[in-house]
This record gives structure tokens, sequence and C-alpha cells, in this order.
């Protein structure tokens, strides 16, 4: 996606892949635009376009994990992070609890989002004060798994065996997994040097082009 170039149309407020395809940011999905072309385009960064598309959006969630015991670099790096997906209408899902979960629940909640915590234990009470809605699990670390398969992109912010649990399931279930700081580095982790990069690649994937379909292969597997 970072190759392909993205348009915003301020008479019909919309965002555009080209004349031929627009956003729909319900759905989440680019969709054939089959009106006149519109003719006020103007090229915008993935951020801006989540910006420019707002409320619209759906609330898909982006999943910030990371250790309950953070250091005060880990804890302010997860508070910028969740400042960051609520100031671009991205919906936070986290643990619940301390350290990164907490940090990353009060930039959220801060900003102006409604962090969502989904925590271990089977008493909603237990999520860190930060959290405005709170999930009783009642499954324990398994809900690490559930974390990882709800989310569009993991963006892990330090962590040990816990958060590298987490980052696995992520890449098992073929999401996007973003490292800042001393994250584990897994085959497949995608290093980020800074918030803005997270968020930046965050963006580009929520807004990223469908593959094309190679329709000779799909031809040939279907006589096999």
């Amino acid at each position: 996606m970072a190759d392909s170039a993205l348009y915003w149309s301020d008479t019909l407020q919309n965002l555009f892949a080209d004349p031929a395809l627009s956003f729909d940011p319900w759905a989440m999905q680019w969709q054939p635009f089959e009106q006149p072309a519109p003719t006020d385009l103007q090229a915008v960064a993935a951020p801006q376009a989540l910006l420019n598309l707002g409320a619209r959006l759906r609330q898909v969630p982006v999943a910030v994990i990371g250790p309950r015991e953070a250091s005060d670099e880990e804890y302010a790096t997860a508070e910028a992070m969740g400042a960051a997906l609520a100031g671009h209408h991205l919906q936070l899902l986290c643990g619940g609890k301390n350290g990164v979960m907490e940090a990353s629940a009060k930039g959220h909640l801060e900003a102006g989002g409604r962090p969502i915590g989904l925590v271990p234990e089977g008493d909603w009470r237990c999520a860190n004060p930060y959290v405005r809605i709170p999930i009783a699990t009642g499954i324990g670390k398994s809900r690490n798994v559930i974390i990882a398969q709800s989310s569009t992109v993991l963006i892990a912010v330090g962590g040990g065996y816990g958060t590298m649990s987490e980052m696995a399931f992520g890449l098992h279930f073929d999401k996007l997994v973003l490292a800042l700081g001393d994250a584990p580095a897994l085959p497949g982790v995608v290093a980020c040097t800074s918030v803005d990069e997270a968020l930046n690649r965050t963006a580009e994937h929520l807004l990223q082009l469908p593959e094309p379909v190679d329709d000779e292969a799909d031809a040939g597997a279907g006589l096999s």
C-alpha cells in the first residue's frame, strides 16, 4: 500500500484509489465507483485519509499489547500510541490490565476514544481505570488468542513471553504485527522506530487495495 496513491475528494467527501475506486468506510473496503469521476482529487497520506473519513470509519479494533510491568519509556510510548489511534478515529483493544495496557487505554481515553479492555478475570472491575468498555472474559491468559483474532493490527510495545504469544497468534491469524521499542523480534513482525511510523503502517494496512486476482492461475486451479 505504501506505493499506492490515495486521493481525497472534498466535493464527495470520500477517498479514492483512482477515479474508478472509492473507499467504503463502513465496509472497510474498496468499491467500484460508477458515477462520473470526481474532478477535485488531491493526493493524501494514509493517516490524513483516516482523519478525513472521521467518524464514518467502522470501529474495527487495533490492539496495543505489552507487559504489565512497563518501563517509563514503554509507558510513554504506549500512551502516545493510544492517543494517536484515538486521534485518527481508530478503536483501541487491549488486555485491560496494567503497564502498557493501562498506558494505551489512558492515552486513548484522554484523546476522546473509548478503549476496550479484555480482562482475563471474570469480573470487569479488574480492568484498569482508563478502560471505557471492560469485558470480563474469565478465561485467563487464553484471552490473548481473542485479542489477536479480533484485531486488524497488533502493535507491541516491549514485552516478554506473554506479549510474544499474542504476537505469534497475530501472525498465525495473518494479521499485521508491528513492534515498538524492545518488543520481541519474530519473523514476520515489522519493527517500527516511532509511534508515527506505527500509525502510518496501520493506516496504510487498513486502506490497502485488494490483491490483484490472477485469472489464469484460478482457472488452472479449477482444472486440477
